[in-house]
């Protein structure tokens, strides 16, 4: 497994990363490393798979399913809870390895591997029944689930186990095989997991391979792969959801959140400024679900905009300890967001705070940077940032904060704030988005279906509702009249 000991001449934990296939550990040639996020110093060697690779991957896992598919629904729960107690059993090492690869403080990674847990000790007691949809004197009729196959699971860097584990759960409790490959930015912690939960799994049924794009397009194009779960960007989503057609793989897509967040003339600004600015800025705004777009009624736009400044200020990029704020998680997102505070500039929009922002000479730091009233038609609003640069609108009418508010690319979540529960409902209903978060910021339940209107995703997972698009329904109709 490895230890928390440093490794004198590197300053590194001594841990090792491994390609898992069919219940062992298998190093490879080729390596990369990836940086600390905050410091850019290089990290530890991951193991790059072959096809080779992936073809035993592959083969295992197929060989697995025709024993695992056969388990009872109670043996799955048994298993899934001893998966979540490795995760418990091992918080430290798992804590230190996404701490490095994501750049999030040691609470922050702490938390995400105890959230992990959670996920599979929710499906521990929360399973499909046989579903009785239709009866008469004639006929009955009656819905069974069974499970789809081999799972292609291809995971995000914003938050590799917490992600990642609602794919893992999700396929195991429904009786699939999982191969799983983590973003070459964050391998660590996953690979880590998967070497770990090998003592109380099967040889084949949880799987890890580790590689780039190449590796992931080989993953869907695959024939022993039947059901492929991505979370990332809406152009990757398109390309993988096209090759998945050539063979009818199924597909669950979790894509671009450019969440509007809708802000009441009749809210109490002592509460709700602290919850907005969670909302945008946890994480350096590196949530799917984050506040991408805040939208605040005419009436108290200018008091809201000068506590939301203030409040942002609590959310410090020299505080090793914050639980709440992070560096940019990778280069590519960060010169991607330096790319929007450029734009603002250029256009000469009022950055109201962060203006003056001036590189670090290492880490992707960015502080909170918030922007009065850029036009709709701006980049910052008609993109998803994925950075702590927030765009502070105004609105008068409800039709129309809505209509701005209901972009293409605007479908995965979306929250209101409002102590009038009715007006509340009202707005939500009109918006375009599979979740809505009514006076809290935006974070996902494990016991609640969560999946992407329009561009914003394909399908979805978690809560209950979330193992139907793991598992293939049978229509059982049982003759009657004799």
């Amino acid at each position: 497994m490895g230890s928390l000991e440093t490794n004198g001449a590197t300053g590194l934990s001594d841990l090792q990363f491994f390609n898992i296939i069919d219940g062992k550990a298998r190093s490879s040639k080729e390596h990369h490393r990836v940086v600390d996020p905050r410091t850019e110093e290089l990290l530890w060697d991951a193991p790059v798979a072959t096809t080779k690779d992936l073809d035993d991957a592959v083969e295992a896992a197929n060989r697995a399913f025709k024993t695992w598919k056969k388990t009872t629904t109670a043996e799955r729960q048994k298993a899934v809870h001893e998966v979540a107690n490795v995760l418990l059993e091992n918080v430290d090492v798992l804590t230190e390895a996404q701490m490095k690869e994501t750049g999030k403080s040691r609470p922050m990674s702490k938390f995400d591997v105890e959230r992990a847990a959670w996920h599979f000790d929710f499906y521990r007691t929360v399973a499909l029944e046989e579903e009785l949809q239709y009866e008469d004197d004639t006929v009955r009729i009656i819905s069974t689930y069974a499970p789809i196959g081999v799972l292609g699971a291809i995971s995000p860097w914003n938050f590799p186990l917490i992600l990642s584990t609602i794919k893992v759960v999700s396929a195991l409790a429904t009786g699939n095989c999982v191969i799983i490959k983590p973003s070459p930015f964050t391998p660590y912690s996953l690979l880590k997991f998967c070497e770990l939960a090998q003592s109380v799994l099967p040889p084949g049924v949880f799987q890890a391979v580790n590689g780039g794009a190449d590796l992931g397009e080989k993953m869907t194009l695959h024939s022993g792969i039947h059901h492929i779960s991505f979370t990332g960007t809406i152009g990757v989503g398109q390309r993988i959801l096209r090759n998945c057609t050539a063979s009818l793989k199924k597909v669950i897509l979790e894509l671009a959140g450019n969440n509007a967040c809708i802000v009441c003339d009749d809210v109490d600004l002592d509460k709700v400024v602290p919850q907005v600015a969670i909302g945008a800025l946890f994480h350096a705004g590196q949530v799917c679900v984050a506040s991408k777009r805040i939208y605040v009624h005419e009436s108290i736009y200018d008091e809201f905009l000068k506590r939301f400044v203030e409040e942002s200020k609590k959310f410090s990029i020299d505080d090793e300890h914050s639980v709440s704020f992070s560096p940019l998680s990778n280069k590519v997102n960060y010169e991607r967001a330096l790319g929007f505070i450029d734009d603002c500039k250029k256009k000469g929009y009022n950055i109201v705070t962060g203006a003056d922002f001036k590189p670090r000479d290492k880490g992707f730091w960015i502080p909170p940077t918030i922007v009065s009233k850029p036009p709709e038609d701006s980049l910052l609003v008609r993109e998803e940032q994925f950075a702590p640069i927030v765009p502070v609108m105004s609105w008068s009418s409800e039709d129309d904060v809505i209509s701005r508010a209901n972009l293409d690319n605007a479908g995965l979540g979306a929250s209101v704030y409002t102590p009038d529960l009715s007006r509340a409902r009202s707005i939500a209903s009109r918006l375009e988005s599979g979740t809505v978060w009514i006076n809290q910021f935006e974070r996902p339940h494990h016991a609640g279906f969560f999946g992407g209107w329009k561009m914003s995703g394909f399908g979805g997972e978690m809560g209950k509702q979330g193992l139907l698009h793991y598992c293939h329904t049978q229509t059982l109709q049982i003759d009657k009249t004799e």
